[in-house]
């Protein structure tokens, strides 16, 4: 993975699956950084303030989770065919695409660089940035805007260096969010995520052998950049014996977000 990528804090999971643990390995340390961090959501949800909580609750999000930026070709056609042939390709890359996974994607045509080269975006549905605890019914932090933000990851090639998305295959990877009716969120709004964000993050340093047990759904995760070579792996679990038995009667999730306004 790229050394220079810092990689921000995120649940693990696609479309309406997420597991429930995880197992983080360390087969070798980086010569410098590439910490692993950890973040606690539930500590995000009382950190974030209560009225943006509630907006992003109201109106949920949506990621973009991918760019496609394979269509310039389509401006060097006469101008009365681009419309249908556009109308065609998105039809036909919809129908590949859906097909693949278990969560309908919607596209959305946009232009990029010096020369407005035309590109698809892919967004998945919309979705609760604040979920309940599958066991102890705690609400938590579950929105990966640390990671998906285009605004937040542009910030930190001031600090860390650019991403490189200079090819196709790597542009693919481009991400960003958005309200759940697609609305654009505010820079202001994107800052004071990230800075409560970091202000839950711990940088926890493995060495070789190390592991760390992680809840996907209390715990958020990322990645430093490092110089040298690292060597990590992951495992991820449905969940554990014995959870029948830490289940409580949480208030349903829509009064806890109330009680912070």
């Amino acid at each position: 993975s790229r050394k220079n990528f810092f990689i921000g804090m995120h649940n693990e999971f696609v479309g309406t699956r997420a597991p429930r643990a995880a197992a983080f390995v360390c087969f070798k340390a980086a010569e410098e950084g590439g910490e692993f961090l950890i973040a606690d959501g539930r500590a995000m949800f009382r950190d974030l303030n209560p009225d943006l909580v509630e907006r992003l609750y109201d109106r949920s999000i949506r990621y973009s989770v991918m760019e496609l930026p394979f269509f310039g070709w389509i401006d060097g056609l006469p101008d009365p065919v681009q419309g249908p042939v556009q109308g065609a390709v998105k039809g036909l890359v919809s129908a590949a695409i859906n097909a693949k996974v278990d969560f309908s994607v919607d596209l959305r045509w946009g232009e990029a660089g010096y020369d407005n080269t035309k590109f698809l975006q892919a967004r998945a549905p919309s979705q609760p940035p604040i979920v309940r605890h599958p066991v102890t019914g705690e609400p938590t932090w579950f929105c990966n805007v640390h990671s998906h933000s285009s605004k937040l990851r542009k910030d930190r090639e001031g600090q860390y260096g650019a991403e490189r998305f200079e090819d196709g295959a790597s542009q693919i990877n481009k991400s960003d969010m958005f309200f759940g009716d697609d609305g654009d969120i505010s820079d202001a709004d994107l800052e004071h995520m990230d800075e409560v964000t970091m202000k839950n993050v711990r940088f926890v340093k493995m060495t070789e052998g190390d592991v760390v047990l992680l809840d996907n759904y209390k715990c958020m995760h990322g990645r430093n950049v490092f110089d040298g070579t690292r060597k990590h792996g992951v495992a991820w679990f449905e969940g554990w014996e014995g959870e029948d038995s830490q289940r409580s009667a949480a208030k349903p999730l829509e009064e806890q977000v109330g009680q912070l306004a």
